[in-house]
């Protein structure tokens, strides 16, 4: 196939032309008028139209929180937990009565050791657990342990079961042999009365219940040693008073606890 060559330069015409108008074309945009920027800054911006929630044209996260109204604090907020946390801690129902009362600041009370001077209601408690202790037999103290609310604090927290299997749990040997023996020789100690004339009134052995124990003497860190390491006794001193096994009886005779810890 022949082509005319007189078609050419109309062609080649047609052809510049067409690259002539792309090249005016920008050279048109570039020369539309701009406004400066102080201009834009003084033309009142409208408020951006916030879409319908349900819009489906919203793209996921595009939604922006409205801000609080001037004026709020950060204390205004609710908080994400709106549990009241000024509420006090309700007390142990024992009123804290298992804990040391070593107060560096206070005389210490008399350590006693002659048992003819406590009164005969907690003199034959102390004789019937310290009987119980050495038949062995740890079901002995049942009877004294009582029921309900009149039962032995065996913990400073609640038990559940049966309170003679709880004092085995405590023993290395399973039987309840070591917990008598620590038992009785805590009864064995000099003991201290405390809170005289008062609801709390109390015939607590040890006495390190109630002695600072950085006060000691050295013959009382001997009998401290007879219930505790030295390693205990160093870890004690720490705290602040002796948290190992303590018994409280009640004028009345009572056994109102046999407990361990802070």
């Amino acid at each position: 196939m022949r082509f005319s060559m007189s078609g050419r330069p109309r062609g080649l015409a047609l052809s510049i032309l067409i690259a002539a108008s792309c090249l005016a074309l920008p050279l048109c945009l570039t020369s539309t008028p701009s406004y400066a920027l102080s201009e834009i800054q003084r033309e009142d911006v409208p408020s951006p139209v916030t879409p319908p929630a349900n819009s489906d044209s919203a793209a996921p996260g595009a939604a922006v929180p409205m801000p609080e109204p001037p004026g709020t604090k950060p204390a205004d907020r609710q908080p994400a937990d709106d549990t009241d946390k000024s509420e006090p801690e309700t007390p142990p129902a024992n009123g804290g009565i298992t804990s040391p009362r070593a107060d560096p600041d206070a005389p210490p009370p008399a350590v006693v050791y002659d048992l003819n001077t406590l009164p005969e209601p907690v003199k034959r408690m102390h004789g019937l657990l310290i009987e119980a202790c050495r038949t062995g037999d740890i079901e002995k103290l049942r009877p004294l342990i009582g029921k309900g609310d009149s039962m032995t604090q065996l913990s400073l927290g609640d038990i559940d079961g049966d309170p003679v299997t709880f004092l085995k749990s405590l023993s290395g040997d399973g039987d309840g042999q070591e917990i008598l023996a620590i038992l009785e020789e805590v009864l064995s100690a000099g003991y201290v009365h405390v809170d005289t004339g008062t609801p709390q009134e109390l015939y607590v052995w040890p006495y390190f219940f109630a002695l600072p124990l950085d006060k000691l003497d050295a013959r009382q860190r001997v009998e401290l040693f007879k219930l505790v390491t030295a390693s205990d006794y160093d870890d004690m001193k720490q705290f602040g008073a002796y948290i190992f096994y303590r018994v409280g009886i009640t004028p009345t005779g009572q056994w109102l606890f046999f407990v361990a810890g802070d």
